[in-house]
């Protein structure tokens, strides 16, 4: 016979608080969720930049392309590992020391990968690089919902993941020019700087929270893989993203087969879905202050719509640059939703919940590419992967509610 699993937490009030701070949350807390967002910038540039340099790096390190794409599997491979280990293991360091940790073993990854002279060096260097990254961004989410009052916390979730949508506007084009005109290990050190803005930033600005009202720890942090809600949240995101990525894996083929445009024109199409993705995570913020669920649902449909459509938008330039911008607008719009919505059912576990998301994204970053691969090697056209992934933010839709009708029912058995 199991144990049951701990209740629900209700979702009505967050479980961050302040540690003794003069009794008040800072009255101004823009300049610390500023101080989360470079972090986010940072991440995001190292990774997307390193996809788009991958041909100087290969032939850097004496590798060909297809071996070097194995970097850009050892950082997510980082991701998957570090994000649980790291905020399950570090359940009692205090969380702005953690993020000064954690931002200090990004920096030094970076700072080696610009330093690597052989292929193997230079792999373990990018998967150093990537343990960071999802515990980062989940200790950064509920330190931001700390930062301010209980009806603004997925909003100032969304400002910490704008540093990560708007790399893919103004760092990762910067970052790629320097590293096809300065060498490719110039992306990686400007990385490093900006992991030094980032720990100056967060040990400037950020102050001291504490997750929760006990003490934390390791079975605190490990009680959130007990709680269904959990699960449910994970798995809603986790197949819902994988439709998106199914499409968004292979964009440049896409744009360049369905709508004719050039290699040049493509840069300006991953500007859009990083616009969009910016504009997204911004209204999806705000929405979800005022309605955490119905902006889940919304968003699920928003995503399932858009994939739906996509196939036959981007046969032309203009209808290209509309579709990838809703398909980054989509997907972004739900994130501070999700993310908030897991640090409300995981109580004790906040931090590992919400470090868990980001595996959970590289999972579907995979299973998305693996899917989009599938059907196009069944030799249907580009605009197929987005029609056959529909199927999946359908799912996820199937999954959130299944959760949310447990959940009553849950609720209604421990009223009686």
């Amino acid at each position: 016979m199991t144990a049951a699993a701990p209740p629900e937490p209700s979702t009505t009030t967050s479980a961050t608080r302040f540690e003794p701070l003069g009794g008040d949350r800072p009255t101004r807390p823009s300049w610390a969720l500023f101080a989360l967002a470079v972090g986010g910038f940072a991440i995001g540039t190292t990774e997307f930049a390193s996809m788009g340099l991958l041909p100087q790096i290969a032939a850097g390190v004496g590798v060909s392309i297809p071996t070097a794409g194995h970097l850009i599997s050892a950082y997510a491979l980082g991701v998957v590992v570090g994000a649980p280990l790291i905020a399950a293991v570090a359940a009692r360091v205090p969380r702005r020391q953690l993020l000064l940790v954690l931002m200090l073993v990004f920096l030094l990854g970076n700072a080696a990968s610009a330093f690597a002279s052989s292929f193997g060096f230079l792999l373990v260097a990018r998967f150093v690089s990537g343990l960071p990254h999802g515990a980062y961004f989940g200790v950064a989410s509920v330190v931001a919902a700390a930062l301010v009052a209980p009806n603004r916390r997925a909003s100032a979730v969304a400002r910490v993941m704008l540093g990560l949508t708007i790399s893919n506007i103004v760092g990762v084009p910067v970052a790629t020019w320097a590293g096809q005109h300065l060498g490719w290990p110039a992306l990686y050190l400007a990385v490093a700087v900006l992991a030094l803005a980032c720990l100056v930033a967060v040990s400037t600005w950020v102050p001291p929270v504490r997750v929760g009202s006990g003490v934390a720890s390791v079975r605190t942090e490990l009680s959130a893989l007990a709680r269904p809600q959990v699960w449910f949240a994970l798995v809603t995101g986790m197949v819902s993203f994988g439709g998106m990525f199914a499409t968004y894996s292979y964009i440049a083929p896409t744009v360049m087969t369905l709508a004719g445009l050039s290699e040049g024109g493509v840069v300006w199409i991953l500007a859009a879905f990083g616009v969009g993705s910016t504009v997204g995570t911004l209204l999806g913020g705000r929405l979800a202050d005022r309605a955490l669920v119905p902006t889940l649902i919304s968003g699920l449909v928003a995503i399932g719509v858009v994939l739906a459509v996509f196939g036959f938008l981007a046969t032309t330039p203009v209808g290209a640059f509309a579709a990838v911008f809703l398909l980054g607008a989509s997907g972004s719009y739900m994130m501070p939703a999700l993310q908030t919505r897991l640090m409300d059912v995981a109580a004790g576990g906040q931090s590992l919940a919400a470090a868990l998301m980001h595996s959970t994204l590289n999972v579907a970053n995979a299973v998305g590419a693996w899917i989009g691969g599938a059907v196009l090697a069944a030799g249907y056209s580009y605009a197929w992967p987005s029609r056959v992934s529909v199927v999946l933010p359908v799912l996820g839709l199937i999954i959130f509610g299944v959760g949310l009708a447990f959940q009553r029912r849950e609720k209604a058995r421990a009223e009686r």
